[in-house]
């Protein structure tokens, strides 16, 4: 299938695809490390986000024992994390980890400026918090779940557009992120073509076998038929 632009995808993966079949084909394809962990669920199950990563990296930071560093970074309230959400650009997903899993990397404010600038989502290896307003705004966040605790005494933003990684998962500036109800995803840049075209058409062949299976043919003989259950 052919796309000419980022929206013709995305709009494309909104309308036909998932995370289960989008994962299924990076299996076959033999790149068997890419979901985030389990823990990191949608704020509200019918959130979805796709988009292109723009990855950020926290490291915890203790302010309370009163040691200044040399580092002048750590010496702002949330080091370069203002700066990272101000840089988020249209259909970008702010992904954030490094942290320890002890306080809240994502709120209502940062979700306020990210849709004003056309950001897709936020996805988290850790809390979210202000949860009822990132409802009413419905902004697609994908964290642990609630939790109150700030990050500003605890954690700072130290860089960000950079590789980083997330239990073993590589996440590049510029790959996809597809999250859903089962989990997110990350689809590698110099794959995307070869993945989102296989797994259009396992999709596609997904909705024939289920029509074929409601019509009475058999599990059995429909994966021999079609390769797909």
């Amino acid at each position: 299938m052919k796309w000419q632009t980022d929206t013709e995808l995305f709009e494309i993966i909104r309308r036909e695809l998932y995370t289960a079949v989008i994962g299924d084909i990076m299996d076959k394809m033999g790149l068997l490390h890419q979901f985030l962990p389990a823990a990191i669920q949608p704020l509200r199950k019918d959130m979805f986000v796709v988009g292109r990563a723009m990855p950020v990296l926290e490291a915890d930071v203790l302010e309370s024992t009163g040691y200044t560093g040399n580092n002048p970074t750590l010496k702002k309230s949330f080091g370069l994390m203002l700066e990272a959400l101000d840089d988020l650009k249209k259909d970008e997903v702010y992904i954030c980890g490094g942290a320890s899993p002890n306080y809240a990397l994502w709120g209502e404010l940062m979700s306020t400026r990210a849709l004003k600038l056309g950001a897709a989502g936020a996805v988290v290896d850790g809390y979210s918090r202000d949860t009822k307003g990132i409802l009413e705004l419905n902004f697609p966040t994908f964290s642990y779940g609630s939790y109150a605790q700030d990050q500003a005494p605890r954690g700072k933003v130290i860089d960000y557009r950079v590789p980083i990684e997330i239990r073993g998962v590589l996440i590049n500036p510029g790959d996809i992120v597809v999250g859903d109800i089962d989990g997110v995803c990350i689809i590698p840049k110099i794959h995307e073509v070869e993945v989102f075209n296989l797994a259009i058409e396992k999709a596609r062949g997904e909705k024939l076998v289920q029509i074929k299976i409601q019509e009475g043919m058999s599990a059995t003989e429909a994966f021999e038929q079609y390769g797909i259950m």
